[in-house]
């Protein structure tokens, strides 16, 4: 089975239009076959894997013990598997190494840590291209700054695509990524 992450703020909360679009997202990766991976934890995060789970699919929280330790987070419970790694810097290599995939939402600091890291990642060579897909119009201007800046290789971005509705984001994945 093709895993999807999706990568977005630990955040909104059920009342947020992002977390209820990721809830979406979620739902129709796993309908069309995918195995849906977050980080484990909440808002963008819990609401992909709700909408997979609630769907009947997999559902991959990547989590971090030092968080659990540290700030008292706990997985989500829509997950099928939990696979916990002792430090942050082993999450962020499995979130961006294992997916077939990858959907952003909107996110913060962590967010855009994974977007650069598998972006680097595969304009180094270490990876293969992955299909990604950015959710909305919210990482626009950070994509469109930097591949305009002479201080950046401009095939940094050429995987990214962008879309506005959960539909279109699937569709976008399933093109490049059948399941």
């Amino acid at each position: 089975m093709k895993i999807v992450a999706v990568f977005g703020s630990a955040l909104p909360t059920p009342a947020h239009p992002v977390y209820q679009e990721s809830v979406a997202v979620g739902r129709l990766l796993a309908q069309a076959g995918y195995a849906v991976m977050t980080g484990g934890y909440n808002g963008v995060m819990t609401a992909a894997s709700q909408g997979a789970y609630e769907a009947g699919g997999t559902t991959i929280g990547v989590t971090c013990l030092p968080f659990e330790r540290q700030r008292g987070s706990k997985p989500n419970p829509y997950l099928t598997e939990v696979r916990p790694f002792e430090t942050l810097r082993e999450r962020l290599e499995h979130l961006v190494l294992t997916p077939h995939a990858f959907v952003v939402m909107p996110g913060g600091l962590g967010t855009l840590n994974e977007m650069v890291f598998a972006a680097e990642l595969m304009r180094a060579g270490d990876i293969p291209r992955r299909s990604t897909v950015c959710y909305g119009s919210f990482w626009r201007p950070i994509i469109d700054i930097t591949s305009q800046s002479e201080y950046m290789h401009h095939e940094g971005w050429m995987h990214v695509r962008f879309a506005d509705t959960p539909e279109a984001v699937v569709d976008l994945i399933s093109n490049h990524v059948p399941a």
